[in-house]
């Protein structure tokens, strides 16, 4: 049994068949499947150690206490942050951001100021900043894609210190488009936002499974991810943010296990990173952080894994474009294996109900990127994503099948 092999036997999910096709999932941008080992987790953290932590001194408390805590640990190695203290727990990559758009701009935005976001930001990346500018009488400007799919640095670099100069509060962007899946310069791009003296938020939601990052060498003051990308359950979000900010920004909720005193007249707040953590926490999936961060590390350290997934990637960068009236949007070179396409004269809905009778499991629509899809001209694409678990034979299956569903079509 090859390596790919004996991963794919760790998926329940992936042994069955639908419409009495063998399951091909290509929907991992959306949510990746589990593991045995993160299943494991989830089954025993609900039957035997489901109690809440933190707060009591019993057994179970403290075991669950302990792999909550462990699941942050894990979290904090996988993406390399200075101290647990910055890794805050949410309910998702959407609840991370919003966190940061609601207590940035409430500690650090005022009337006129102005929040820039990239061209490619899924709604969970655009929606939050509007309202929190609306609240505040701030700006929210956005600087542009190029054609091949990465992020004009340039334009940013340009809005920071002309455009906009000293007016810029904060720099979101994404690492990789759901829709494009090319991986941006990170990196880069903090160097810019730092030398004009702005902080960086990137959505790491597809970055954190296929580009993972280090934060502390990015030098990014906030990173977003959700569990459910990343081969955990679902209800389950990391924030990372840096001290300086984390410390200076207002909570996001109110209620238990946030606090240090309470009176009737004033509240002071927990340390970090409970200040962030209102209320009973999703210990289960918190938990559940741990076997999937172990998971996801083996797979960027097995070269097996790494060849598989570049060979999948150019295969299908070669064969889709062949398709008659195909165009493929997400060029660059650093490309993740995320592909959004349209095929002239096939609707992305019609294509994705034909393809799942055969068994191939896709996203159509916007993708919770509404202005970046009509930016290229269209009200939605067909989306095909790959995970360390995908084979070069189903990649083969599908580009047949898209054929024969297209020539259904036509």
């Amino acid at each position: 049994m090859d390596t790919i092999d004996k991963i794919r036997a760790r998926f329940p999910a992936l042994q069955q068949s639908v419409y009495g096709k063998p399951l091909v999932y290509f929907d991992n941008a959306a949510t990746s499947q589990r593991p045995d080992t993160v299943l494991v987790m989830q089954q025993e953290m609900s039957s035997r150690f489901n109690a809440n932590i933190h707060r009591a001194v019993h057994y179970l408390s403290s075991v669950a206490t302990d792999r909550y805590e462990a699941g942050r640990e894990a979290v904090r190695k996988y993406i390399d942050a200075g101290s647990r203290e910055e890794v805050v727990f949410t309910s998702g990559c959407t609840a991370s951001l919003n966190l940061v758009a609601t207590c940035f701009t409430e500690r650090y935005v005022g009337k006129g100021d102005v929040v820039l976001i990239s061209g490619a930001e899924h709604h969970s990346n655009i929606v939050p900043w509007q309202m929190a500018c609306r609240r505040v009488g701030a700006e929210l400007k956005v600087f542009p894609v190029l054609p091949d799919g990465s992020l004009d640095l340039e334009a940013l670099k340009s809005m920071l210190d002309v455009q906009y100069a000293g007016r810029v509060r904060i720099v979101a962007m994404t690492q990789i488009s759901n829709v494009l899946g090319v991986v941006n310069d990170i990196a880069g791009a903090a160097r810019i936002c730092h030398a004009a003296g702005v902080p960086i938020l990137v959505d790491g939601a597809q970055g954190i499974v296929h580009s993972p990052v280090s934060v502390s060498n990015a030098d990014v003051d906030f990173f977003a991810f959700s569990g459910h990308k990343v081969y955990a359950p679902t209800g389950i979000g990391v924030l990372y943010g840096k001290k300086k900010y984390l410390e200076e920004m207002p909570p996001y909720m109110g209620g238990g296990d946030m606090i240090d005193k309470v009176t009737y007249e004033k509240t002071t707040y927990a340390p970090l990173p409970l200040k962030y953590e209102a209320g009973t926490a999703n210990f289960v999936a918190a938990s559940c952080l741990a076997p999937a961060m172990d998971f996801a590390g083996e797979c960027e350290s097995d070269i097996d894994v790494r060849r598989s997934m570049s060979s999948m990637t150019d295969y299908l960068m070669t064969e889709l474009p062949k398709i008659d009236g195909l165009t493929i949007y997400g060029t660059a070179d650093a490309k993740a294996p995320v592909f959004s396409f349209a095929i002239k004269g096939c609707h992305h809905e019609d294509l994705a109900q034909i393809m799942d009778k055969m068994g191939v499991a896709l996203r159509s629509g916007h993708m919770c990127a509404e202005p970046l899809i009509n930016s290229l001209g269209h009200t939605g694409l067909l989306r095909a994503s790959l995970a360390p678990y995908n084979t070069m034979e189903e990649c083969e299956y599908f580009i047949g099948a898209l054929k024969k569903a297209v020539s259904m079509l036509r």
